[in-house]
């Protein structure tokens, strides 16, 4: 469990003064979520496992660069995603997709189309092995920019503008590739769905688990 404020403020501080064993209390909390992240996007667990300890790596040499404008996991996921996007753009693993943001920006206050969303897909068969492996690979599908925007609000459940800081894009933004990513993934399920009851919360965490 992730420690209070003051005393992740604390810790922080006696890190950088040298107390640099304090490093692993600090971010303990946080490994798994790290991972999880780096995983969703990078689709590999030998990939994800280092670029996890990348991060961690990272984070502990620019410690001294975290002013506290942001919550600590935040500043934390920002270095993941940004390990991540570099990974994929290295490895060419996937085909990154360019977005006129102004475009984007004007059709933020579209009318959302008459669709459920992944959330509300049945529980009965979201508990059935193969749904989940459908679910995952819909997920791997998702061009990167729809798929971090929604690891970071569905899996991590980060808020909108934390999602929005960490991938250095505004709320407008978060708010239309969110939708987009759920509306692709309610297209591409549908065909493994016959009824719309709603999902177990939290099923999405799970399916990385």
């Amino acid at each position: 469990m992730p420690a209070t404020p003051e005393r992740e403020k604390e810790l922080i501080a006696r890190v950088i003064a040298g107390e640099t064993d304090l490093f692993h209390e600090l971010i303990r909390p946080y490994e798994r979520m790290v991972y999880l992240s780096v995983l969703a996007m990078l689709r590999n667990e030998q990939e994800a496992e280092d670029a996890a300890q990348e991060v961690m790596i990272n984070a502990f040499r620019h410690l001294k660069s975290f002013r506290g404008d942001a919550k600590f996991s935040t500043w934390l996921v920002t270095i993941a995603m940004n390990e991540a996007r570099q990974r994929l753009r290295k490895a060419k693993a996937a085909q990154l997709e360019s977005l006129d943001e102004e475009k984007e920006e004007r059709e933020g206050d579209f009318t959302p189309a008459v669709l459920t969303d992944w959330r509300e897909i049945p529980s009965e068969a979201l508990e059935k092995k193969e749904m989940r492996q459908r679910l995952r690979e819909a997920v791997e599908q998702l061009p990167p920019i729809y798929r971090e925007v929604l690891v970071l609000r569905d899996l991590e459940e980060l808020n909108q503008e934390e999602t929005a800081s960490a991938l250095g894009i505004n709320v407008t933004l978060v708010k239309v590739r969110l939708h987009r990513a759920r509306m692709m993934l309610q297209k591409m399920l549908a065909p493994y769905l016959s009824t719309t009851a709603p999902a177990k919360k939290g099923f999405f965490g799970r399916m990385f688990q």
